[in-house]
C-alpha cells in the first residue's frame, strides 16, 4: 500500500486538486500612538541624515514603517536602536507620509 492509498483510508472525504490554495491576506495595521514621533535632521560623518524616533509600538511595526518610507522615497536607510535612520534630508516628505498614516510628528533641528 503506497502513501496515497494510506491517506485515502485516513481521509476518505479528501479530494485532490491542483488548484492553488486561496489564502486570506490581510494588510498589517500599524499601531498609531497619541504622542508625536520626532523627525530630526543630523549630519553623520559629514552626510545628512533624517532620524525618526519615539514610536511606542512593536519593533516589527517600526521595521515595516521604515521599509515603507525607504521604498516610497527610494532612498537607503536602516532601523537601529528604536529609530529609523534615512540617508538624506527628507523631513518634510517623511512627515507628510507619517501624517497620511495618522501619526503625529514633531520637527526637530534646523
Amino acid at each position: 500500500m503506497d502513501l496515497k492509498d494510506q491517506l485515502k483510508n485516513l481521509f476518505p472525504d479528501h479530494v485532490e486538486s491542483n488548484e492553488p490554495e486561496q489564502t486570506q491576506e490581510s494588510e498589517h495595521v500599524l499601531y498609531v500612538q497619541k504622542e508625536p514621533m520626532i523627525c530630526k535632521f543630523e549630519k553623520r560623518k559629514g552626510k545628512p541624515t533624517t532620524i525618526i524616533e519615539g514610536y511606542e509600538g512593536t519593533d516589527e511595526d517600526f521595521k515595516i514603517l521604515a521599509k515603507e518610507i525607504k521604498t516610497k522615497l527610494s532612498v537607503g536607510g536602516t532601523f537601529k536602536d528604536a529609530s529609523i535612520i534615512i540617508q538624506g534630508d527628507y523631513r518634510d516628505k517623511i512627515m507628510a507620509i507619517l501624517k497620511e498614516k495618522g501619526f503625529k510628528t514633531k520637527r526637530v533641528g534646523g
